[in-house]
Parts: structure tokens; C-alpha cells; sequence
């Protein structure tokens, strides 16, 4: 995945001191190395980068609801996300991250961007979501998503949360965890919000996420209350910068587009969670064809980011009737180097070239019934690869899964951690009785 995007057939990568420091055909001369992983056979590449994710939500994954049926987003959001949210603890947000974590590690992506929502767990969570990160030896760039839906004090406490943790790291020098602000949706902030947020990113040199014309309510308030669609209105208030990565942008038109390629703006596409929600299609080809850079998220759904390359894949594609949209490169792109971009990290991450932090997966398509070979290899990994197919994964030199075992964590033990907290929640949403 580099400038030129090679893929080179028969051919090594040596990684010392946690980077790269060689990529090329044949062995790697680099003296006697203390570790070898014989990849024969297999697809080596860079890890996989989730651009927006809510970890917590993997704690609605098979819920049994006991809600009427939601016809639209607005009413998933009361109904479903909300309750959950103020319901959520700091021991809730740790055990989900660690659970989380695992599945991403098990299933390639090496780095995510996570904003989680608690209003009655603010002080500390990020604290407890880092720890978790910290342990399965994961690279995770989180915050709390500040929101003014019920007061504007709460969305103070998210920023200065946000802002506490952020300080916290750059003392510490962190190295694997990042923070950065987030907002929620545009129709839950004032814009005195989006300034104050606007002067603290600029001031710590971190990345601002928030979600951007997800549903139509998103739209139709801002006419409602401002006269403008919500990227003229976040454009307006000076938030957007090229430090601004804009989850989800299903309804924007080419006015919009125009205002998040000229300030420089990027987009996290989640396409599977858009299906979910039934909230519409992001015009992701008219992105990608005036230069908007594009990564690709899960917002909290499936973690398998080879099902998530494969969904934006597809999705353009019946939403165009075109099957000539998309290549297999620009899905994978997303997934990788672009996700990289979002973030400002694409000097670090998201290719396999010299000079680079070593964050590389091996995949072992073992049942693929046609030729891996350097023209075929990109169709496999968009068309045929899942999680599962995930042999090692590498963060930083550091070896986190070899041949499918785990080496950072007991995954037993993260499982049991896991139920027993959303045990406790469920309870809690009224969803299963007490034993």
C-alpha cells in the first residue's frame, strides 16, 4: 500500500526496534534476526485501521430489545442507543474495550478511533478504556463524545474530560493510545460547542471526530434552526480543518462536498452500520473523485473490517447500478493508507514501507480455490478474506496473535470479563431477569 502500491511477490520485511527497515524481494540481509515468521504461501500486509468505532456498543450485539419496532434513525437513537448509553458505567466502558479490542486483534485491524457516550460515566472513563487498549497491545486513538442533548453543562464535561485525558497522554508520552476531541451530531451541540472544541483541537494538535448527516434529522434541523444544511453549518462556526474526520456524510449534496474538500476535512464511511440504520447510501464515489480522503469504520456494528471493505465494496456498486464502481484497490485503500490520512498518521501507518511502525497481519488464505498470485492478490483480500483467515497480527514489532493463538491476552478470561458486565447492563435495560 505505498505510493506506488507494490505488491511483491517472494519477498521479505525485516522489522527492528518496533519499525520497518527493509521491504524487499528476495531475503532480507539484516544480520541474524531473533525472530522469523516463514509467511510462505500467505498475503502479508499492512493492519487493518478502523477510521470510527463506539466500542460500547458491542453490548447491543444480539440484545433482545423489548421496544416497539423503530421505523427510522431518530427513533433507534431513543429507543435503543440512548437508554444503553445512560446506563453505561466505567466498568461497562473498560470491559467492553477489552472485549472489543480482542476481536479486532483476532480479526487484522491494528489501530481504531473510538468515541464512547456515558453521560453518567464521564470523569475517568478514558482512563479505563486505555487500559484496556493498553493491555491487548492495540493502538487506539479515543474520546467522549460531548453532547448538549439534555443540558449544555454535560456538554462541557465531555470536552473537559476529553481535554484532561489528552494532557494526561502527552505527559506521559504515550505512544500506542492518542485522544482527541469528539462532538456528537450537529443537531445535539450549540455552536458555541463546535467553537470551543475548534480552539482546544487547535491548541493540542489533535483530531476532532463527529458525525455528520447521518440521518436526515441531522439535516433537517439545522434548516429548522439555522437556514443551513449541517456542513455549511459546521463550516460556518470554523470547526472544519483538516484535523476534522466527519463520520458517516450520507446526506450531503455537492455544495457540502465542496466545503469539506476545500478545508481539507475527511470522512469516515461506515457502510454497514448505514444499512443497519436504513438511514441511506454515502456518496463515497463523488468523494473519492474530488480528492476527499475516505477511511472506513464500523460505528460499533460488525468489527470484521474485511467484511466492512467488502460491504463499501458492494454498497456503491447497487447504489450507482454500476458495477464498474469502485475498484477493489480504492475499498482496500479505505481500509489501510486512507484510514491513515484521516488522522495524520499516513507518515507512520498504513503501508509496509522502510521507516514505518511495524503494524503488519499475515492472512493464510488456505481453502482459496484460484491462484494467489500478485495480480489476483487484491480481488482475494476484497472479494474472498474474513477475520477468521487472519494468521498473525504485529503492532509496533510486538507479535499479538501467532498462528490464531493470542499472546497479549487469555481470551477466556476477557469473554467471562465481558458477559458478566453486559450481564449487568441487560439487567439493568430490563432485557433479562435477574438469575
Amino acid at each position: 500500500m505505498d505510493r506506488d502500491r507494490r505488491i511483491i511477490a517472494d519477498g521479505s520485511v525485516a522489522v527492528d526496534d518496533g519499525r520497518i527497515v527493509s521491504v524487499k524481494r528476495g531475503l532480507a540481509r539484516t544480520g541474524k534476526p531473533e525472530d522469523v515468521i516463514d509467511a510462505r504461501g500467505k498475503i502479508v500486509m499492512p493492519g487493518l485501521i478502523c477510521s470510527h468505532t463506539h466500542l460500547y456498543r458491542v453490548f447491543l450485539r444480539g440484545a433482545p430489545l423489548k421496544i416497539e419496532p423503530p421505523t427510522d434513525f431518530s427513533q433507534i437513537l431513543q429507543r435503543a442507543r440512548w437508554p444503553m448509553e445512560e446506563a453505561m458505567t466505567k466498568e461497562d466502558a473498560y470491559a467492553s474495550a477489552l472485549i472489543s479490542c480482542l476481536e479486532f486483534i483476532k480479526t487484522g485491524t491494528t489501530l481504531f478511533a473510538d468515541t464512547f457516550a456515558g453521560p453518567n460515566a464521564v470523569l475517568g472513563v478514558l482512563d479505563k478504556i486505555a487500559s484496556a487498549v493498553e493491555q491487548s497491545g492495540i493502538r487506539g486513538i479515543i474520546a467522549f463524545e460531548a453532547t448538549e442533548r439534555r443540558t449544555h453543562a454535560e456538554g462541557a464535561r465531555g470536552t473537559k474530560e476529553n481535554e484532561r485525558f489528552i494532557r494526561k497522554l502527552k505527559k506521559e508520552r504515550a505512544r500506542r493510545v492518542q485522544g482527541m476531541f469528539s462532538i456528537c451530531a450537529s443537531s445535539a451541540v450549540s455552536d458555541e460547542l463546535f467553537r470551543y472544541v475548534r480552539e482546544l483541537a487547535s491548541r493540542y494538535k489533535v483530531s476532532v471526530s463527529i458525525h455528520a448527516s447521518e440521518g436526515l434529522a441531522d439535516v433537517y434541523h439545522n434548516y429548522e434552526h439555522y437556514g443551513k444544511r449541517a456542513i455549511e453549518r459546521l463550516n460556518d462556526t470554523g470547526l472544519l480543518a483538516s484535523d476534522v474526520v466527519l463520520a458517516h456524510c450520507v446526506h450531503v449534496n455537492d455544495d457540502e462536498l465542496a466545503i469539506i474538500k476545500k478545508r481539507g476535512a475527511k470522512v469516515a464511511h461506515n457502510p454497514m452500520s448505514n444499512m443497519l440504520n436504513a438511514v441511506g447510501v454515502a456518496p463515497v464515489m463523488k468523494m473519492l473523485s474530488v480528492g476527499i480522503s475516505v477511511g472506513l469504520g464500523n460505528d460499533g456494528y460488525v468489527f470484521d473490517g474485511f467484511e466492512n471493505i467488502r460491504a463499501a465494496y458492494l454498497l456503491q456498486k447497487v447504489a450507482l447500478r454500476d458495477p464498474r464502481a469502485i475498484s477493489p484497490m480504492e475499498a482496500l485503500e479505505m481500509a489501510t493508507i486512507r484510514g491513515a490520512e484521516l488522522y495524520g498518521l499516513q507518515n507512520e501507518l498504513g503501508s509496509i514501507e522502510r521507516g514505518k511502525l511495524a503494524d503488519i497481519i499475515i492472512i493464510d488464505p488456505a481453502l482459496a480455490p484460484t491462484p494467489l498470485r500478485s495480480e489476483s492478490v487484491v480481488g482475494h483480500i476484497v472479494n474472498a478474506v474474513d477475520g477468521d483467515d487472519v494468521d498473525t497480527v504485529i503492532v509496533g514489532g510486538n507479535v499479538l496473535m501467532r498462528d490464531r493463538k493470542m499472546q497479549t491476552m487469555e481470551e477466556a478470561e476477557v469473554v467471562k470479563v465481558a458477559r458478566k458486565s453486559a450481564e449487568k447492563l441487560w439487567q439493568k435495560l430490563g432485557l433479562i431477569r435477574r438469575r
